[in-house]
């Protein structure tokens, strides 16, 4: 079973990723920091040396390599991983991906207090973080959409969230 977890930043795909992990006893990879440990630089460094194009080009390759590399696993991918390279399709052709799709006010206030420790956001006061959270998720909407399974509610229980996995 492969299972990617997409939605916004915040949405909480690597804290349901670690729990369902456990829970289904099978390996979890946060996406991004598995670019990170591939490239040794940060995001913010991959970003800088060559831009977004780069980075999602790495994305793409992590993901292709975890995804072909292991039978099973809980990927938490990246804010944009579905929306570049056909990476939405590739997902759902080889696995069972899930939206995390929680409201914007709920991503407001988780990330409104991780605001430092996200260089995207760290520059953002509150209207502009609301506006930023609003645009990006409009463009995004159409890629998390393709999703096998829209999960909306931000108080599901491990157990509620594994039921609807298996009932997909």
């Amino acid at each position: 079973m492969k299972i990617y977890l997409n939605g916004f930043m915040g949405a909480g795909k690597t804290h349901w990723g670690r729990q369902l992990g456990k829970r289904l006893q099978i390996p979890f990879f946060d996406l991004d920091e598995q670019v990170v440990n591939s490239e040794g630089k940060s995001i913010n460094e991959i970003f800088a040396a060559e831009g977004e194009e780069g980075f999602r080009m790495k994305e793409k390759e992590v993901l292709h390599l975890i995804t072909e590399s292991h039978d099973s696993f809980i990927m938490a991918c990246g804010g944009g991983s579905p929306c570049y390279f056909n990476n939405i399709e590739f997902m759902n052709d080889r696995g069972l991906t899930i939206w995390i799709n929680t409201p914007t006010t709920v991503l407001f206030e988780r990330l409104v207090k991780e605001r430092d420790h996200r260089p995207l956001l760290r520059s953002l006061d509150d209207q502009q973080l609301k506006a930023f959270i609003q645009k990006k998720i409009s463009d995004r909407k159409i890629y998390y959409q393709q999703c096998q399974v829209i999960i909306d509610d931000e108080n599901i229980t491990p157990e509620q969230f594994i039921e609807t996995i298996f009932h997909a």
